[in-house]
C-alpha cells in the first residue's frame, strides 16, 4: 500500500483504497498497489509493506491512477496532475502529464 496525505488524494481525484501504479523516477522501480489516507496536511507519501524495499526516502515518485471511459466521456476529459514541492506541498494542479515541475531541463 501507499499512505498519502488526503489533501493530495483529493487534489488528484484519487480515492482511498483505489488501485494505483507507482513509478520511482530515481531507480526505475514500478509497482501497483492501493492507497491509504494518511494524516491531512502532513505531506505523507509513504510506501508500505514489501513495496517499501523498492523506494528509498527522498526518491521522486509518480503515482498514477487509471480509469475506463466511454468515448463520449473522453470528449471533455482532461487528466489531473498534482505537482508537489520538496515537502509534498501542492505547487500546481494542471493537465501537463509530460511536465515534472522543478526538474532539470536538458
Amino acid at each position: 500500500s501507499i499512505t498519502i496525505d488526503p489533501d493530495l488524494l483529493e487534489a488528484a481525484d484519487i480515492r482511498e483504497f483505489e488501485q494505483v501504479a507507482v513509478v520511482d523516477v530515481d531507480n526505475g522501480a514500478r509497482f501497483e498497489t492501493y492507497t491509504i489516507a494518511g494524516q491531512r496536511g502532513s505531506g505523507d507519501m509513504k510506501v508500505n509493506g514489501a513495496a517499501a524495499r523498492l523506494v528509498h526516502r527522498g526518491d521522486t515518485i509518480i503515482v498514477i491512477s487509471y480509469g475506463g471511459y466511454d468515448p463520449d466521456e473522453l470528449e471533455n476529459y482532461d487528466p489531473r496532475v498534482v505537482h508537489v514541492g520538496a515537502n509534498n506541498e501542492i505547487i500546481d494542479v494542471d493537465n501537463e502529464v509530460a511536465t515534472l515541475l522543478g526538474a532539470p531541463t536538458a
